[in-house]
C-alpha cells in the first residue's frame, strides 16, 4: 500500500511542476511514465489531442485540441507522452527536436 501511495504522490508532483511550467509560459513538454502522463493531461485539462510526428514506434508528438489559453491556438502546445519501453537511449532528444 506504501508503494502505491508513494507512486500516486509522485505523479502528482510531477503534474503539480507540469503545471507551473505551463503557467510561466512553456510549451513544450516531455512526459515520461503512462500514470505520471495521464496525471499531467488531467492537471492540465486537455480534452484531447491531435496526432502528429512519431518520435518512436507506438509514440507520436501530440497537439492539444481544446482547452488553449486566449490568444493560443491548439498547435501551441506540444506534448510527448511516453509510457512504457518504448524509443531508444536518444528519446528525449528526438522527441524536443520533432517538438521545435
Amino acid at each position: 500500500m506504501a508503494a502505491t501511495a508513494a507512486g500516486h504522490a509522485i505523479e502528482q508532483a510531477m503534474a503539480d511542476i507540469a503545471q507551473g511550467l505551463v503557467a510561466s509560459g512553456v510549451r513544450r513538454l516531455v512526459v515520461a511514465g503512462g500514470e505520471t502522463s495521464g496525471a499531467v493531461v488531467d492537471r492540465l485539462g486537455i480534452p484531447g489531442f491531435l496526432v502528429g510526428a512519431e518520435i518512436a514506434a507506438g509514440v507520436p508528438v501530440f497537439a492539444r485540441r481544446g482547452g488553449a489559453e486566449k490568444g493560443e491556438t491548439d498547435r501551441d502546445m506540444l506534448l510527448a507522452l511516453k509510457s512504457g519501453n518504448f524509443g531508444g537511449p536518444e528519446f528525449f532528444s528526438d522527441a524536443l527536436s520533432l517538438m521545435r
